[in-house]
């Protein structure tokens, strides 16, 4: 008999823009950390970087769409249920390393209460919740835990009826404003818990696109074919920097407390590998070399779709015992056994001159058994991006574009 547990991570991003390019009134305050936060942090963007290239590495989809973050909040709660070599091989995968639980769950409460404050203009919500089987027994520290440092929302519900999954899914609507209405469509006589987080982002950029610049151009996918796309046009100062692998463009939202990094290869340079070449290290270096300059930018409008399986990637980087039936997850119940069957994440973004739309959506189911003085920015090839919290330098979403589609 297997008992699962399902952990839903639902992420929406939405940065849209008007037609106006206001200044912001003034730049956002930086995210005072303590030197064992800016370590959990490195960490966090370590597994950001292992993640994307594994997920990468295991998928045929010429374009990727993560929230690292996200996994990693999910994550983070799940491991709250783990004890022995299921606890330590979860926390070698998320690169916790040298931390005690405390510094762990207390630098997760710091992100969630402190990012979605950072930029009036821009609105973020982190939300986490626990929906279990009203007939299966759930020990009381795990759900202090999990409310106490992730504010998680805690429900026992039906799940024999039907409206058990209505009840989740419109959550997690709720949460990500609409743009993930679904994350199940029926709970298994099995399945013993959800949990579940949700982000959602809106914001405007600083500098934004004009729409009657845009024009169709070519596009040259990773197929190296011709296609058709709307291209966005726009000449104005950005922080930017190039070296012999790519140009790196930073386009900053609201108060620009949170930026999106695009990062263009040069020459044959391949955008499937800007994240190995692109290591965690060489990333920071490149966001300090950054230099305010006029940049002419041209960029295709495009949007990408994803489900991904984790559970492999999340095996590939240590992660084992979770997923075996004598997996140790004593501190959620004494039902045995019980463990992860899947990880499941559902990605979408899209970017157009109005902004920026994404959602994502991650399931983890635990059971029982040198250029001119004006440099040009062309995005007519594949590429990457980053969106991340400027201080801290928290990594909330990467992704990859292999080929642009024309809409």
């Amino acid at each position: 008999m297997k008992n699962p547990i399902i952990l839903l991570v639902c992420i929406s991003l939405l940065i849209s823009c008007d037609n106006t390019n206001p200044v912001p009134d003034r730049t956002a305050d930086p995210i005072n950390l303590t030197a064992v936060q800016k370590q959990r942090v490195a960490q966090d963007n370590e597994f950001a970087f292992d993640l994307m290239n594994r997920t990468m590495a295991g998928t045929s989809d010429e374009n990727v769409f993560i929230s690292p973050l996200s996994v990693s909040i999910a994550l983070g709660m799940a491991r709250n249920g783990a004890i022995g070599v299921t606890k330590t091989e979860m926390e070698t995968a998320l690169k916790m390393e040298g931390l005690t639980d405390t510094e762990i769950n207390e630098y997760y409460k710091l992100l969630q209460t402190t990012l979605p404050d950072l930029d009036p203009k821009t609105r973020l919500t982190i939300a986490n919740s626990i929906w279990y089987r009203n007939t299966f027994s759930v020990k009381a520290g795990f759900l202090k835990t999990n409310t106490d440092y992730f504010n998680s929302e805690v429900a026992a519900l039906d799940f024999n009826s039907p409206d058990a999954v209505k009840t989740i899914n419109k959550w997690c609507s709720d949460h990500t404003n609409g743009l993930i209405p679904e994350v199940i469509k029926t709970i298994d006589p099995a399945q013993m818990m959800f949990l579940i987080n949700a982000i959602y982002f809106k914001g405007t950029w600083v500098k934004q696109f004009d729409k009657k610049d845009t024009r169709e151009s070519d596009f040259t996918n990773e197929l190296n074919q011709r296609v058709k796309v709307n291209m966005m046009n726009i000449t104005d100062t950005f922080a930017y920097t190039e070296d012999d692998y790519a140009q790196y463009l930073d386009m900053p939202y609201g108060n620009q407390a949170f930026s999106m990094t695009v990062i263009l290869p040069k020459g044959t340079g391949r955008a499937a590998d800007v994240f190995k070449t692109l290591t965690p290290e060489k990333y920071s270096q490149v966001l300090k070399g950054l230099d305010v300059q006029k940049v002419i930018v041209s960029m295709p409008r495009f949007r990408v779709k994803n489900r991904f399986q984790l559970k492999e990637p999340l095996r590939q980087m240590g992660m084992l015992k979770a997923f075996q039936p004598n997996a140790e997850f004593d501190n959620i119940s004494d039902l045995k056994p019980l463990y992860i069957g899947f990880v499941q994440h559902d990605t979408y973004v899209e970017v157009t001159e109005e902004g920026t739309e994404a959602a994502a959506v991650t399931t983890i189911g635990f059971e029982t058994t040198s250029l001119p003085v004006n440099p040009y920015f062309i995005v007519n090839k594949p590429f990457a991006f980053v969106i991340r919290e400027k201080s801290s330098g928290v990594i909330l979403f990467m992704g990859k574009v292999g080929n642009a589609e024309k809409f």
